[in-house]
């Protein structure tokens, strides 16, 4: 029951404001696919009778997963925080798996939307084949409970608004934009190929990718091991954080 109203609080939390949370992100998504599309036409994708527009869709989906699942467990941790009713969570009888999976199932059912929302409004005009569902799936939902951890975690250490905003303008931000959202990794010169792949966020995008495809610039099950370890260690650090109260009690 404890459980259950967690969930139920999160889910409304952002669904009140789902112009801010689901619109925004898929119209953003959108005017990044008009404007490198057009710009980039005829460009090569890089993966083998892949049109470039074709390449580009997975990569944007995959972005905004991550952003908005980091966003949706940091503002509401941060928020809770400085409005002081971070309290009355810690007094219920609720164990820090409670509060970890109550927080990420929000997160996860906002970034699914999200994505789903950019593959609805893309059909139309870009048509993507799904060669290996339950790898898109799996990467997927890795994908968005590392972010989703990992917004745990910048909410616990925040102590203003101004610190998730630092989170998200110095690493999550930078670490998207160079994980080959808009490139393969294997048009790069090699230090920058070689530096990319030190880049979790490029193997849940190429893993990502393929499952759309069926091809992609690492092994699969490079980028499944990369995503697990990445979401192992995010997951252990929030629930842990979470359990002993760390910036959140006292």
């Amino acid at each position: 029951m404890s459980l259950r109203a967690i969930v139920t609080k999160e889910v409304r939390r952002f669904w009140s404001v789902l112009g801010q949370t689901v619109t925004a992100p898929v119209v953003t998504a959108l005017l990044f696919l008009l404007v490198f599309s057009h710009v980039l036409e005829g460009r090569e994708s890089g993966y083998p009778g892949v049109a470039y527009t074709q390449f580009l869709v997975p990569g944007l989906m995959m972005m905004q997963v991550l952003q908005n699942a980091f966003a949706n467990t940091s503002s509401s941790l941060a928020q809770s925080k400085i409005m002081g009713n971070i309290v009355f969570l810690l007094m219920a009888p609720l164990s820090a798996r409670d509060l970890y999976i109550g927080y990420i199932s929000a997160a996860l059912l906002r970034s699914t939307l999200v994505a789903l929302a950019i593959f609805v409004f893309t059909w139309p005009f870009v048509h993507l084949p799904i060669a290996h569902p339950f790898a898109l799936l799996a990467i997927m939902l890795l994908a968005a409970g590392t972010m989703g951890s990992l917004g745990i975690i910048a909410g616990i250490v925040a102590t203003k608004f101004d610190h998730i905003a630092a989170f998200q303008n110095f690493l999550i931000m930078p670490l998207t934009f160079l994980s080959g959202v808009f490139y393969s990794v294997h048009g790069l010169p090699e230090l920058w190929y070689e530096i990319s792949l030190f880049n979790p966020f490029f193997y849940m995008i190429d893993g990502f990718r393929y499952g759309f495809f069926g091809t992609a610039d690492v092994s699969i099950w490079r980028s499944l091991a990369w995503s697990l370890g990445f979401f192992a260690a995010t997951a252990t650090t929030a629930i842990a954080w979470l359990g002993s109260g760390y910036r959140l009690r006292g």
